[in-house]
């Protein structure tokens, strides 16, 4: 795919930080090295020494001293690089990317921080926007200042209707649009998981046929999805998500901690086509430079700690729990509401 259609020309305009390349490097740099570049702090003068944490199960995460290091001093762009390898060994097992070696990951301070410098990549006032109806509140407010032109698909108790898509972008023919800047629709953003705000979510065909559309009108999806790991049900029967039906490289999935792990931590996490990874993360060189070290040691300790059977066995216990809320709530309000189409039942937290 060509991706300059999609990038406005702020995004284009961006150039590497060279102040953070340099610290990139010194990622993989001997550590014996003196690195008198890049404004970095010496870390002897910082107060904090090691610590631990507690886990709900009785074992602890120590952060030794030189550990510690890597949880207080300025690190790269993309992320914390054991933390990066944990999370596309993760994104590869569970997605499977049909173009992977033509994809990258970035670490984000939260989901949404991701969400929000990938239209910032893609969103000029005024331009159209193709949205599920209702939209993600938190989403309408990153789009508001540009003034965008809503293209709303309406749905019904399994998500986004692709009739309904198909009809909104009908006014334009598809051989027109391939490669056209304005005027046109170009993103398209949906949750396919537990939609927010109606806890919807889309079936495998609907997700086919929303891609074939998408494909033909030359969209890229905005694969919203912090919910993924709270959907219910077995794990190997989840619907395949956009990103791994995605032969053309048009997918950009945001993915999170927050609902699994701890919303505090901060810590999401952004794949797609390299070439608008690489905005995203040019974007970031200059905003926040990276996301909360910190956070993501713990993250990959606590990964490290668990493997991929601890890590899954605690995901399915965050399932049990929400599927038990949302048991007790469908018996209220079976007992309480009455009449048809009052509710439909969620099939994730």
């Amino acid at each position: 795919m060509k991706y300059s259609r999609f990038l406005t020309q702020v995004s284009r305009n961006r150039q590497p930080s060279l102040i953070r390349e340099m610290t990139n490097l010194l990622a993989q740099a001997s550590p014996e090295l003196v690195f008198m570049a890049g404004g970095l702090p010496n870390a002897q003068m910082f107060p904090f020494q090691a610590g631990s944490i507690t886990l709900k199960d009785g074992r602890a995460l120590t952060i030794h001293p030189k550990l510690m290091m890597d949880c207080l001093q300025y690190g790269p762009t993309p992320g914390y690089p054991p933390l990066v390898k944990q999370l596309k060994d993760l994104t590869q097992q569970l997605h499977s990317p049909p173009r992977w070696a033509e994809m990258d990951l970035i670490v984000t301070a939260g989901s949404q921080d991701g969400l929000c410098k990938a239209l910032e990549m893609m969103i000029s006032p005024g331009d159209y926007v193709v949205t599920q109806e209702p939209c993600y509140t938190g989403t309408l407010s990153i789009l508001k200042p540009y003034k965008p032109r809503y293209l709303p698909i309406s749905g019904d108790q399994n998500g986004m209707c692709p009739e309904a898509l198909k009809a909104a972008l009908s006014k334009w023919k598809p051989e027109e649009v391939q490669d056209t800047e304005k005027d046109v629709p170009k993103v398209l953003y949906v949750n396919p998981n537990a939609c927010n705000p109606t806890g919807v979510s889309l079936p495998e065909d609907r997700r086919q046929e929303i891609y074939k559309i998408a494909s033909e009108y030359n969209l890229i999806i905005l694969e919203d999805d912090p919910y993924y790991f709270v959907q219910f049900g077995d794990r190997k029967d989840f619907p395949p998500s956009f990103l791994s039906m995605d032969v053309d490289c048009r997918v950009i999935r945001f993915d999170s901690f927050s609902k699994i792990l701890s919303s505090g931590l901060r810590i999401g996490y952004v794949t797609g086509p390299k070439p608008l990874v690489e905005r995203i993360v040019l974007h970031a060189q200059v905003s926040l430079l990276h996301a909360p070290a910190m956070s993501q040691v713990l993250v990959s300790e606590l990964l490290k700690l668990w493997g991929d059977e601890g890590f899954f066995k605690h995901t399915d216990a965050v399932q049990a729990f929400y599927l038990d809320q949302r048991n007790a709530m469908l018996e209220a309000a079976e007992k309480h509401l009455s009449g048809p189409d009052l509710f439909t039942v969620p099939l994730c937290h």
